[in-house]
């Protein structure tokens, strides 16, 4: 199935009862995980599968643990979780970390140095941590691998984004997330869906400078999809839009202090 198709499935009542694959391809797949969360802040969870491990990206908030898991144990054993994606520090995307370990103490945790010196203060500070700093591309066992991009300020100092260059999604975390009731998984009208991206970005991105680099660092992937941790995902057709929002986007420090941008 084609992510442009899936937003016609919506409709089906089962549509949030149960993961949704957004790519398979023979050992290796990625599902969104369906967490029912009826507020403009929803959360997206996502699950990369590849071979004889699996790794949740941001596994979201204490509140949903529960139903994240629910959510895996439809697709496999929830113990047999190797690993978790936390993008930054903040609640909404990785509180429910303490869950998952209390569950199974072997997880490993994939993060930032920055964001790996707040964590313990969640609850646990004993964890197998991968640095995707030092450690910038993953390698699975079957030979496929991910890959880790810093985002420096976008929003917080130890910022990072995810690509599987199987399926070539990017995972991008808090960049490109959007605030809207209406939603939909898959973004269909990305000219209707900047005023969601506004909402966000331009109270919670530090600058367009933030923004421009980070378009450096990835505009030569491969890039077939944008998975952002708030809102709808943006298929190939608009990632040159989504690439053009960020090089254009005026946020945080330049509306804050306008007078110093020629500075």
């Amino acid at each position: 199935m084609e992510l442009t198709e899936i937003n016609s499935r919506q409709n089906n009542e089962n549509f949030l009862a149960e993961p949704t694959v957004l790519f398979q391809e023979g050992d290796h797949a990625v599902y969104w995980l369906g967490v029912v969360e009826e507020t403009a802040f929803r959360c997206n969870v996502y699950l990369i599968r590849s071979a004889d491990e699996a790794i949740i990206v941001d596994p979201g908030n204490r509140n949903f643990f529960e139903a994240v898991k629910d959510r895996v144990a439809q697709i496999m054993n929830p113990m047999d979780v190797t690993g978790m994606i936390l993008c930054h520090q903040d609640p909404d995307v990785g509180a429910s970390m303490v869950d998952w370990l209390a569950f199974n103490p072997k997880i490993r945790v994939f993060t930032s140095p920055r964001t790996n010196v707040l964590l313990p203060y969640y609850g646990t500070g004993a964890y197998d941590y991968y640095d995707v700093v030092e450690y910038a591309e993953y390698p699975f066992s079957n030979g496929r691998t991910l890959q880790f991009v810093e985002a420096p300020f976008l929003h917080f100092p130890g910022a990072f984004a995810t690509f599987d260059p199987a399926s070539g999604f990017l995972f991008s975390g808090d960049v490109w997330a959007a605030l809207d009731i209406d939603w939909n998984l898959v973004v269909e009208d990305f000219g209707e869906h900047r005023m969601a991206l506004d909402l966000f970005h331009k109270d919670y991105m530090a600058s367009n400078i933030a923004a421009r680099g980070f378009v450096n660092r990835i505009k030569d992937l491969p890039i077939k999809a944008i998975l952002p941790q708030h809102g709808s995902i943006i298929t190939g057709k608009d990632v040159p839009a989504a690439l053009d929002y960020l090089n254009r986007l005026r946020c945080g420090l330049d509306i804050i202090y306008p007078e110093l941008g020629h500075e």
